[in-house]
C-alpha cells in the first residue's frame, strides 16, 4: 500500500496519469470513428445491393 501511495505522489505517477487518459481518449475517438464508417460503409452496400437487385 505504501509503495501505491509513494508512486501517486511522484511527479510521475502525474505523467503516467495524463499519458493514461490521452491514450483513452485517443482510443475513444477511434471508436467513435469505426463505428460512424462501419454504419455508413453498411447503408453504401445496402444501396448497391438495392440498385443490383432492381435491375
Amino acid at each position: 500500500m505504501n509503495a501505491l501511495k509513494k508512486f501517486l505522489l511522484e511527479e510521475d505517477a502525474a505523467t503516467a496519469v495524463e499519458y493514461a487518459v490521452m491514450v483513452a481518449m485517443i482510443l475513444l475517438v477511434c471508436i467513435v470513428a469505426i463505428a460512424s464508417f462501419g454504419a455508413q460503409t453498411n447503408t453504401m452496400y445496402e444501396n448497391i445491393e438495392s440498385e443490383l437487385l432492381a435491375h
